[in-house]
This record gives C-alpha cells, sequence and structure tokens, in this order.
C-alpha cells in the first residue's frame, strides 16, 4: 500500500505520462528537523534508525554518517514511533504521528511492518489512530506487539489506549482505554519477564488556539500477564496527588523491581519504585528535567548500570545515583524526545532531538553530526532577485535561512546557504531593491532587519512589547508565531506586516503605520493562556484571533486582503482606508486561512486555502474569487477528503493553472480549479507548508523534508490534446542560461540543477529505428547531435511517454587518444554564445523543431562580443587539439605497421628504422609519453598539446574575452604545432607513403 494522493476521474486534465519526465529536485539543506523516535539495532553496532516529524523513516549503516530515507514509495509523514525486534533485527514496527504535539504538530498514517529491515513496507492499517507514541515488541516472538496509542489529539476518539497484536500486526485489540480524551503515550516491557509491562495515559488536546496538558485521564497502570488486564497505579504510595498530565515511566533492565517515572504535577518529578511499583518515592524535582513537560516527559533507564538513569528535556539529564542528582549535557542539537541505548552495550546509543537524530559510542561523549539529514521543517518559502535567485525560509527549533537554488558544482552543500534574518517560525521578505537586505520575525512580534553584505542587525518590532508567558488577552498587537511579513509588489519601499491589524512601514521600520481595525473576530474567550491545568506554556503559537495571511494584489495596487486564523476574510479596494468582511458563507466559523494568493490575471482576484485541523476537520478548503469577494467558489473536486490544504498559488506563466500543498502531498490544477489531480511525481509523502513560483520554477516548503522544487513549468503550460494524439511530441525548452552544473544525487548534498538546456519530449509509440536530438545554430548551422545509435560512443537514452534531456550547451571535445594523461589540460569543447538556437527531434525519420534562447550569465559583465572572442578562441585551441591528437593516433597507428613489417623481415629495419624514430621525435615533442599515471606530469615536464589544452581552463573559466596573454601563448604554441605537424607530414608524404596504404589506414580509423 502506498500513501499518495488517490486520483478520482477528471475533467479536462492530461495524464501524467506526458509530462512526468518532469520531476521534483530536493535541494535540501540537509540540516535535521525533529525527530522523535529513535531505534537501534543490537545486534549490528553500524546500523540505526529514526522517525522525522513530517519526514518519515531513515536508516543508517555507517552509525550516523550518512542516512537514506527508507519510507519514500510506501508511506511519510510524522513517525511517533519506530521499533526494531530483538529476535530478528529484520523485522521493523513504525507507528505514524509524533508525540510532541507542538503548534506545528503533524500526524501520521497508521502502523506499518517491514520483514526485510526497511526494504518493503507493509501497511497494517489503523490510520484513524493518527498519533502512535510507542511501539514495544515480545524480545523473542516478533508476532507479539504492543502499541500506545495517543489518538487524535484534536478532538474526540475511541481509537486510544493500549494495542496488541499476535498476529505480526495483522489484528489489534485494545487492551487498555481510559476516555475518548486520554491515550497511551508511554510503554516499556521489563526485559526480564516481558509479560510485566508499564503504561502511562496523557489526557491532552490541541486546539488552533491552546493546548491542554493534563487531567482526570493521565494514569500510570501494571500489568502482568501480557497485557492482557491493566491495574491503576497511578495513586499509589508515593506518588503526587492532584492533576497529573503527561508521564514517562522505564525498568530497570537489570532489576525488574526498579521502576523510574518522570511526571508532569505541581508537586512533579522523577520518581522511583524499589518494589515493581507498588511503592514510590520522589528523588528530583529540579524543574529543568520538567519544564514545558508536554513536549519531553522521557525517562531510559541505563542497559549496564541499575542505578544511572537518562531524563530527557531541553538537555538530557543523566543520575547514576539512582535517580537523586543528574548531571546535564547536549546532543549536538538539543530539545530530545527519544533515546535508545544497546542493551549490551551502555556506550552505544542513538538519540532523537528537534534536529534529527545522532548517534554516540561513547556515552555521550561525543556525537554524530545532524548536518547530514535534510528532513528540516519550514514554515514559509519566499526568493529573492538575485542572480541566480536564492531561497528564503525559517526552520523550526532552528535559524533562517537563504540557499542558492543551483550553483556550477556537483550538489547544494553547507556552502550554499547561510543564516537570514529573524529566527525559527518568521516569514521572511527581501527588500525588492537590496537583495542583501531581508526582515524576518519570529515569536514575541520579533522583526528584525539584517543585512547580509554589512552584517548589520536590527530589531524593528511593531510594538516591541514582550509577550512571553502572557496569553494574548492583555496584548496590544497580537502578533502570532508566524505572522506574515511581505512588501508590497508595486512600491519596493513599503513593509507590510500583520498583528490582529494590518501594518506598514515605509522607512524600514523606523515607524510603523497601523491602518486597519482589528480584522479578527477578537473572541474573548479564546484568548487565554494556553498549556494548563499543570504547565502554562505561552510562546504565541497558541495566540488566535490574528491575521494568519495577507498579501497584496499582484495586478493593482492598494488592493489589500486579510484572512484570519479564526475565519475572516478581508478586502480593502482603497490601500487600506476601509475594510470589508467578504468571508465566504460556507467557511466553518473559526478555520484558519493560511496563504492567500493575490489573482495574477483579475484584479479582483484571490485564491485562499485553509486548515481546520486543528479543530478536528481534516478536509480540503481552497476558495477563490475575481469580484472582491462578493462571490466565492469552493474549489476542491478531486483532492482527497482528508488532505486538509495548507496553500494554494497560481502560475503566473499560464491563466488557469494551480498548484496546491497539502497535508500528504502536491495537486494541480489545469482549468482555475475546478478540477484537481495528484502533481506528487517524484515528491515524497510530506507536508507542504509553503509554496513559491520564481522564473518559471516552483518551488515547495515542507514540514520534514526541506526544500524541494521543478526546474522548469514551462513543460506544463504547453500541455495540450496534440502533445498525446501525436506519435512525438517535442517541447519548446526554456530559455536557459550559460551556468554549469552537475546533478548528481548525494546522502549528504542537496541536489544540483544540471547546467545548460533542458529539453523535454514525449514518446506515444516505441520507435522502430532511430531517435535524435540536434541542436542548430541561428545560422542553422548543426553544432551538437544526438543518436539513439550512438555518436562517438554517446547514447541517447529514451523510453516511451515522457523523456528528459539535457544538452550542456557545449559543442563536442576535442578528440583523445587511448591513455592520454593530460596535467590540467580538459579536451572540452567551448559554450555556445548567448543566441537564438534551434533543437530538432528527429523519430524514425520524422522531425519536429523548437527555437530556444542561450542566455548570457548575468553575473558577469561581459559583452556579446567578449563571449564572441571567447568561444571563437576556445573553438580555435579545440580543433588545434584535434588535430594534433589525430595525428598522434596516426603516428602510433604508423609505427605499430612498420614496426610489424621489420619484424617479418629484418631487411627492412634499415630503412625502416628512421622513419619510426623520427615520427616518434615528433610524438614526444607534442605528447609527454613517458605518462602512465595521473601524478606523472609532475615528473615529466608535460608537452605542446597539454599546454595548448590548459589555455581551456585559464580562458575557459569564466565568462571573459581572452586576455592579450593568453592569444600570446596561444599563438606560440599553435606555431610549435605546426611546425611539428607540417614536419610530420613530410615524412608521411615522401616516406610513410612509399611503404604503407595511408589512406587505407586513415579511413580505417575514421571508421573507428
Amino acid at each position: 500500500m502506498m500513501m499518495a494522493p488517490h486520483p478520482e476521474s477528471y475533467a479536462q486534465q492530461y495524464d501524467e505520462k506526458l509530462y512526468n519526465a518532469v520531476q521534483w529536485r530536493h535541494i535540501g539543506p540537509h540540516r535535521g528537523g525533529r525527530s522523535a523516535a529513535v531505534a537501534g539495532v543490537a545486534s549490528d553496532r553500524n546500523t540505526y534508525y529514526f522517525g522525522a516529524t513530517g519526514g518519515g523513516v531513515w536508516k543508517t549503516t555507517d552509525a550516523g554518517v550518512t542516512w537514506a530515507n527508507i519510507s519514500d514509495g510506501y508511506f511519510g509523514g510524522s513517525i511517533g514511533a519506530v521499533a526494531v525486534a530483538e529476535s530478528d533485527p529484520n523485522i521493523i514496527y513504525v507507528g505514524g504521528g509524533e508525540k510532541t504535539v507542538r503548534g506545528n504538530v503533524s500526524y501520521g498514517y497508521g502502523f506499518w511492518k517491514s520483514s526485510d529491515a526497511g526494504k518493503t513496507w507493509q501497511s497494517l492499517g489503523m490510520e484513524e489512530t493518527r498519533f502512535i507514541s510507542r511501539i514495544r515488541i515480545h524480545p523473542k516472538n516478533p508476532d507479539v506487539v504492543y502499541a500506545a496509542v495517543l489518538g487524535d489529539i484534536f478532538k474526540p476518539t475511541d481509537m486510544r489506549g493500549v494495542y496488541k497484536s499476535t498476529d505480526g500486526g495483522k489484528t489489534w485489540n485494545k487492551k487498555l482505554f481510559v476516555d475518548n480524551q486520554s491515550g497511551a503515550v508511554d510503554l516499556v516491557l521489563d526485559p526480564k519477564n516481558p509479560d510485566v509491562m508499564f503504561a502511562t495515559t496523557w489526557q491532552v488536546k490541541r486546539t488552533p488556539y491552546s493546548l491542554e496538558s493534563g487531567g482526570p485521564g493521565s494514569k500510570m497502570f501494571k500489568s502482568t500477564d501480557g497485557g492482557e488486564t491493566w491495574k491503576e497505579i497511578s495513586r499509589n504510595k508515593g506518588l503526587p496527588a492532584g492533576t497529573l498530565g503527561i508521564m514517562g515511566v522505564t525498568i530497570s533492565p537489570l532489576n525488574s523491581n526498579r521502576v523510574w517515572a518522570i511526571v508532569e504535577n505541581l508537586e512533579g518529578g522523577v520518581f522511583r519504585s524499589d518494589d515493581g511499583g507498588e511503592t514510590w518515592e520522589k528523588t528530583n524535582e529540579d524543574r529543568s528535567l520538567r519544564q514545558r513537560a508536554w513536549y519531553y516527559t522521557r525517562i531510559f533507564a541505563d542497559s549496564q548500570d541499575e542505578n544511572t538513569v537518562y531524563v530527557l528535556n531541553v538537555s538530557y539529564h543523566k543520575s547514576t545515583d539512582g535517580g537523586k542528582t543528574f548531571k546535564s549535557a547536549n546532543a549536538p542539537h538539543g530539545d530530545h524526545h527519544d533515546l535508545w541505548i544497546d542493551p549490551a552495550d551502555n556506550k552505544r546509543m542513538i538519540i532523537a532531538d528537534d534536529g534529527g537524530a545522532q548517534v554516540s559510542n561513547d556515552g555521550g561523549a561525543s556525537w554524530s553530526t545532524y548536518m547530514n539529514q535534510p528532513t528540516m521543517q519550514f514554515y514559509r518559502v519566499t526568493t529573492d532577485n538575485h542572480f541566480p535567485y536564492r531561497i528564503y525560509g525559517a526552520q523550526q527549533d532552528n535559524s533562517t535561512l537563504r540557499i542558492n537554488h543551483r550553483n556550477e558544482g556537483f550538489g547544494i552543500t553547507e556552502n550554499d546557504w547561510e543564516v537570514s534574518a529573524g529566527s525559527e517560525s518568521g516569514w521572511l521578505a527581501v527588500d525588492p531593491l537590496d537583495n542583501d537586505i531581508v526582515y524576518g520575525g519570529n515569536y514575541g512580534g520579533l522583526l528584525q532587519m539584517l543585512n547580509h553584505r554589512t552584517g548589520e542587525k536590527r530589531n524593528v518590532n511593531v510594538y516591541p512589547d514582550n509577550p512571553m508567558g502572557h496569553g494574548a488577552e492583555g496584548m496590544k498587537y497580537r502578533f502570532q508565531w508566524n505572522f506574515p511579513i511581505f512588501f508590497s509588489p508595486h512600491d519596493p519601499k513599503v513593509l507590510y506586516t500583520t498583528s490582529n491589524q494590518f501594518h506598514r512601514s515605509t522607512n524600514g521600520g523606523q515607524s510603523w503605520e497601523t491602518f486597519s481595525p482589528d480584522l479578527t473576530r477578537n473572541a474573548k474567550e479564546k484568548l487565554g493562556p494556553s498549556g494548563g491545568p499543570i504547565t502554562k506554556d505561552n510562546t504565541s503559537v497558541e495566540y488566535y484571533s490574528t491575521i494568519f495571511a495577507a498579501t497584496e494584489s499582484p495586478i493593482k495596487k492598494g488592493v489589500l486582503w486579510a484572512g484570519s486564523d479564526d475565519g475572516l476574510v478581508h478586502v480593502s479596494q482603497d490601500n487600506g482606508k476601509t475594510w470589508t468582511n467578504v468571508t465566504p458563507k460556507d467557511l466553518p466559523e473559526w478555520i484558519q486561512i493560511n496563504s492567500m494568493e493575490g489573482h495574477p490575471f483579475e484584479e479582483g482576484g484571490l485564491y485562499f486555502a485553509a486548515t481546520s485541523y486543528k479543530n478536528g476537520d481534516f478536509a480540503p478548503y481552497l476558495y477563490k474569487t475575481t469580484d472582491y469577494g462578493k462571490t466565492w467558489t469552493k474549489i476542491v473536486k478531486g483532492i482527497d477528503p482528508q488532505h486538509f490544504t495548507r496553500v494554494v498559488r497560481a502560475d503566473p506563466g499560464k491563466k488557469g493553472i494551480l498548484y496546491a500543498g497539502t497535508e500528504t502531498g502536491m495537486y494541480i490544477s489545469f482549468n482555475d480549479g475546478a478540477d484537481w489531480k495528484p502533481f506528487q511525481l517524484n515528491l515524497p509523502i510530506v507536508p507542504i507548508t509553503d509554496l513559491a513560483i520564481k522564473e518559471n520554477n516552483l518551488i515547495a516548503a515542507t514540514q520534514g523534508r526541506s526544500f524541494w522544487i521543478i526546474d522548469d513549468l514551462t513543460v506544463i503550460h504547453q500541455l495540450s490534446n496534440e502533445v498525446g494524439s501525436k506519435p512525438f511530441y517535442l517541447f519548446k525548452p526554456q530559455d536557459s542560461y550559460r551556468i554549469d552544473g552537475v546533478r548528481r544525487e548525494s546522502k549528504t548534498a542537496g541536489t544540483n540543477r544540471p547546467g545548460g538546456v533542458l529539453v523535454y519530449y514525449h514518446l506515444k509509440e516505441q520507435p522502430k529505428n532511430e531517435v535524435r536530438l540536434e541542436f542548430y545554430d541561428n545560422k542553422n548551422n548543426l553544432i551538437k547531435e544526438f543518436s539513439s545509435k550512438g555518436i562517438e560512443g554517446d547514447t541517447l537514452k529514451y523510453k516511451l511517454g515522457s523523456n528528459e534531456f539535457n544538452w550542456n550547451l557545449r559543442l563536442p571535445d576535442a578528440k583523445g587518444f587511448e591513455g592520454m594523461i593530460m596535467w590540467s589540460g580538459p579536451l572540452r569543447g567551448p559554450k555556445v554564445v548567448p543566441g537564438d538556437y534551434t533543437v530538432r527531434l528527429t523519430v524514425d525519420g520524422q522531425a519536429q523543431n523548437q527555437s530556444f534562447k542561450v542566455l548570457p550569465d548575468l553575473r558577469y559583465s561581459s559583452t556579446q562580443a567578449d563571449l564572441q572572442a571567447q568561444y571563437d578562441f576556445l573553438l580555435k585551441v579545440r580543433d588545434k587539439l584535434t588535430e594534433t591528437h589525430e595525428t598522434i593516433t596516426l603516428i602510433r597507428k604508423y609505427r605499430d605497421e612498420l614496426n610489424g613489417i621489420v619484424e617479418k623481415n629484418a631487411r627492412q629495419k634499415r630503412t625502416i628504422e628512421p622513419i619510426v624514430k623520427s615520427i616518434s621525435d615528433i610524438e614526444k615533442e607534442l605528447y609527454q609519453t613517458q605518462n602512465r599515471s595521473g601524478q606523472d606530469p609532475l615528473n615529466f615536464p608535460i608537452r605542446l598539446n597539454n599546454k595548448l589544452a590548459h589555455l581551456n581552463v585559464i580562458v575557459g573559466t569564466g565568462e571573459f574575452r581572452p586576455t592579450d596573454g593568453a592569444e600570446e601563448v596561444r599563438v606560440e604554441i599553435t606555431r610549435q604545432i605546426d611546425a611539428q605537424l607540417e614536419k610530420f607530414r613530410e615524412i608521411e608524404k615522401n616516406r610513410i607513403s612509399k611503404i604503407l596504404n595511408i589512406e587505407e589506414m586513415k579511413t580505417e580509423l575514421k571508421m573507428k
């Protein structure tokens, strides 16, 4: 079973087979996002697993040096539990839905099982559970499995509690249930006697405006019969009275009577029992172990020492005296959520935190990096006008960043990104007049300006009243955790931001004008503190009745839109002087307007995406208007009814094409939202939090898999009935810059866009003979060709359906010869100059042409004449190298033939030896014949061909006219080469031709 958008019947849509060579490219960055589930393999010191919150399941076989996703193609989303069978490490159970129920929490897709160490997966159902926080496997029988199911945290449900399966997950039986608002959060089996187990339940609820942790349903239980029956022990002697919240529990593998618990309670802390849970003693009440209890509250017994126990929180805390005192430490990131300790080696462990997962082999003294996991959780995405443009986003529990969308190397690495303005939860806005000035937000209403060029930082909050720890009820302006920040598309000096009102600045935040009334419901009953009844948690995540999405029309100045997180839509047609409530009548009352998109072709047009999942409603909500909100059309036909919508974007390149990002994947509409179909392609199942369109690229921000991009939307623009009706169809290539780059898959770097032009074509029928791609200049001269039959060892590969071909814009390379070793002397052909070009697709003799432009690299000030001079220079170098190497090849052919004659007839030696010596001397002038390995040129001086080829590096670097010195060297080396070639031709004509049939040999070499 594969978790993916489920297609229905679509009207006026196009078959994905017409365009599916267009793929998503994973940019990265490779920096870990939140993880709440880890597991190791006791029998393999190098193999570990972790579950990402939003990003699926990951595996390492080299102790954390590299990670690979192993759930793609089957399922994805948020992972709450990962367990490996002790009796058979090939068996893995996974439960969806993270226990870390913060503001951006994502659910999962039930139970999954692998019997081959993650190569393939089988769905075990139970998708409605939403959040599974623990899985425990019987140590000797992997078919006996237990699960702590937290259940749907957004609404009451009976699918909560402790479940048991005795048939490997095929069927599940609920064995412990408290009530429909309290689910099981922790579960532990006694390693010495797995019939003995402890479980904790947690009464928890998250709404759009609050988090509630604790209540009568939070309890602790013990079973002594394999989970068949349970006894509540929450009020056993020594445990605290009063309201309980979340609790973690663990058993010492060395002493079954020793049990620890970490308890959320007004008098909470670490508790220990030495009689199997009958009586308890509080051993530690340090608040650093129990702060923000709902986010942490995990405890783990050491595998080798019954007095050692770990508690996870912002730091992780280790006690070696039975839980009385703790010493704090941090893995590379912090905010720790899960821990696995090797049963046989307590120095070996893996930890989960807000930076992914890290491995230690020395008991936590050192950890593997989290800079190799592309599981970042982004809130929003925007771009700048730099060349090439950069992508901006804020990573949950980390920094904001900006990253190059492409480079001239082999991948997108740490060198391609840097920290930007604001912090973890904010929008970013780039000054349209200066790409290095960025405004970024964060919780608490923080709004920061950063000048990347100078390093200057300035906080320019609208109203810098620190709200931390308070509810929203007393705030002058209610700024949500993720409040909008954006520039006007019509006036680059106007910067907007929103609280529950609209604000703008024309002086970089020095002063702000508040120019709207409260555009929310101002729901007083929903503006109080969050987190109770035990531990308050007010970070502005739960601030409600705020403007959550806003925009200005891209085509009509002064048309402003505001969408609140409590379900209101307002518009102003007079630059904010007056506002009209235009909320669609059928919109749910307390829904969150998550994104707004000004219509790119209609002055009164708007699209918006709304979410109501925190109200327990997972349905998609997309709306459009073209008359300033007087009338609305709901546009969700074709979107899975459980795929709630986060974002919608309109393609400015072609009217009617829309893109929607949902919790479970991507959708596309070709008819302005009348119908939708999946646009997942190779994108993993992951929440899509935002989308941006730039230069006919589509960029997706994800919650758990970093950034992804489609490099060419023009293929989508060109779709028509003609494409699928013809035997073959060639799409018009997107105009392409003269930028190099290599697309190479990597476990530690993002995938780069290949340099040159991307050509897409569709084959409806299997070609009978040949497929050819040919490229012509504006004078119709053939400059490069590729064939399915192969040209000089380069074979064009194709398949039925959609195809992609990448031409790097270079002419054929200079010819080489077998065994040639050069030092910094590439044979590459020159890149074509900017201008008009044509590509021709020929299938079995029938052809179709499309034109495209090659654009200059805008980072250079070079003129067209400069680039033409560079091209002409490199072409001369290439052609002279080819002539030189063809001569060397001939010399070697002649020498072999002449020496063969001598071997057969010694009387010819006197005549032939001088000829062989003469042409060998010429070869030695042209090429260093002593080279046998790559470093040999450091010992044996390079010769004329290498010196000439080195000019490919000197002049071919960058986009410049050749220097006078380079031209002088080229002329001189060419003169020396020509002297040797002339000498060879004289010998060939007057001496060799009298002995050998040189025309026949040349023909033979040419045929090769």
